[in-house]
């Protein structure tokens, strides 16, 4: 009897053991970033690609989500938008990571009393001539006022150039009002210069911006 009990425990076994690795009942069909062995896994037009259904490239087939690129670091990322004259502007409270070449955008600004860079300098309240070589900074790169009075050397895509003073923030949050000339909020990656800061730079302010590099000098 306890012999015929074995034989029968044996045969139960078997059986299972054929039944989990039969290929007919262990094909579960993955969907997208399913786990998989071979095409036969994968559901529909997917394919196996590095152990996960995905889409086949080469048929161009969009079936699956694609994830999200992952934020580089150090990255500065939109804080929100601001609506000026109807239309909608991005507003930053940081700027990209200032290195020994930082890249920016030279615009032109003009530091004098009415002129378009609204209210007098941040940095010391006063108005100041556009033969002085002064310049404003983004929001993040101004940074709450900790680079004011302090000397940046700008270099143009000609070789050129020259160091300036931080005397004022481009403001990267708030425009379109008085103090700000009615004009939009900076973008976060911008250095205004004076006349005087384009001309030591050999070039035309009537260009309105240019690429440029800076560090601290």
């Amino acid at each position: 009897m306890a012999k015929q009990k074995l034989m029968l425990f044996a045969s139960l076994s078997f059986f299972f053991v054929t039944m989990i690795s039969s290929p007919f009942l262990s094909s579960a069909i993955s969907q997208c970033n399913g786990p998989c062995q071979d095409l036969n896994d994968c559901d529909g037009q997917l394919i196996c690609i590095n152990g996960k259904c995905n889409d086949d490239p080469d048929l161009g087939t969009q079936i699956c989500p694609k994830s999200p690129s992952p934020t580089p670091s150090g990255s500065c990322q939109q804080s929100g938008t601001l609506q000026c004259d109807g239309q909608t502007y991005p507003t930053y409270e940081c700027s990209p990571p200032v290195t020994s070449s930082t890249t920016a955008k030279l615009t032109n600004n003009d530091f004098s009393e009415g002129g378009d860079g609204g209210g007098p300098s941040s940095c010391d309240g006063q108005y100041h001539s556009n033969s002085e070589l002064i310049v404003a900074l983004s929001t993040g790169w101004f940074s709450n006022g900790s680079r004011c009075g302090q000397m940046i050397r700008i270099t143009a895509s000609n070789g050129r150039s020259v160091t300036a003073k931080v005397v004022d923030e481009c403001d990267s949050m708030q425009g379109c009002d008085e103090e700000h000339a009615y004009q939009p909020p900076c973008k976060n990656n911008i250095v205004d210069g004076s006349d005087a800061v384009w001309t030591a730079l050999g070039l035309n302010k009537d260009v309105g911006i240019v690429d440029v590099t800076w560090s601290m000098a």
